[in-house]
């Protein structure tokens, strides 16, 4: 049997102007999409191509559907916001595949990265990450909470700039704020921490504020919070918004 492609789809932030072209010729080859509706929403679809929308905590089951279809000869695609390999639907369809029947490794997987939320939001601030930095999802669904503190406070202590994903939930709203108190041990509360939501869209809101006032309550599900090391600074331009960056040297050491 001639099995189809499956194609994992970034659609970046949200601005169409933010979708790769390689994303966008990935749409137009599959007749199939599997994702959560909103990020449906970001696709121009023609009449004979079809939307099977989830709910955005069903990715096994959604990876496990599109891999059925796949099999069968159709050309599917699973969509992701931001970049479909961080924290999002292509380590699921590769769970899948991995507790799946043979058949799936067979199947021809294609995945096209996309902005993910803390270069959009970075390329709105500054440049925050311009020095070594590291990426944490916030949501304990899938690890303990104890692990989530513990890998806060080891990059902590190690001077990395920190960008926060899933930072707060109706289910999960006092998670934001126990990060920021376990961080409060360790940084100076002047480093810089920048709230950006829906970084690229309409709705786009930056906030930057010092640690010590970061408040959680700034932040929803759109949000990516990115937390500044020692070394991030503010550079104050009057009227214009400052910029936040990260040198690429670290202080002290050769440029």
């Amino acid at each position: 049997m001639t099995r189809g492609t499956l194609y994992v789809i970034g659609t970046g932030p949200g601005s169409a102007e933010q979708m790769t072209p390689e994303a966008l010729n990935a749409v137009a080859k599959a007749a199939e999409f599997y994702g959560y509706g909103p990020y449906l929403d970001r696709l121009s679809l023609t009449g004979d191509q079809k939307r099977i929308v989830s709910d955005n905590r069903e990715e096994l089951d959604r990876a496990k559907a599109a891999l059925t279809r796949a099999a069968s000869g159709i050309n599917v695609g699973v969509v992701s916001g931001g970049d479909p390999g961080v924290f999002a639907m292509a380590a699921a369809v590769c769970e899948a595949i991995e507790a799946g029947p043979p058949e799936w490794r067979e199947i021809d997987i294609v995945t096209t990265p996309g902005v993910t939320a803390m270069l959009a939001v970075a390329a709105r601030a500054g440049a925050p990450l311009g020095h070594d930095f590291c990426a944490i999802s916030l949501s304990d669904n899938l690890k303990p909470w104890d692990v989530i503190t513990r890998r806060l406070r080891l990059v902590a202590e190690a001077g990395l700039v920190i960008a926060l994903y899933n930072p707060i939930s109706k289910a999960r709203p006092w998670q934001l704020g126990q990060a920021f108190d376990v961080l409060r041990e360790i940084l100076p509360g002047t480093v810089p921490v920048i709230f950006g939501r829906a970084a690229g869209r309409p709705d786009e809101k930056i906030v930057v504020k010092p640690l010590s006032e970061a408040d959680a309550n700034l932040a929803d599900m759109a949000t990516c919070v990115i937390i500044g090391s020692p070394e991030t600074r503010i550079i104050d331009r009057g009227e214009k918004p400052g910029l936040v960056y990260t040198p690429r040297y670290f202080a002290g050491g050769s440029k």
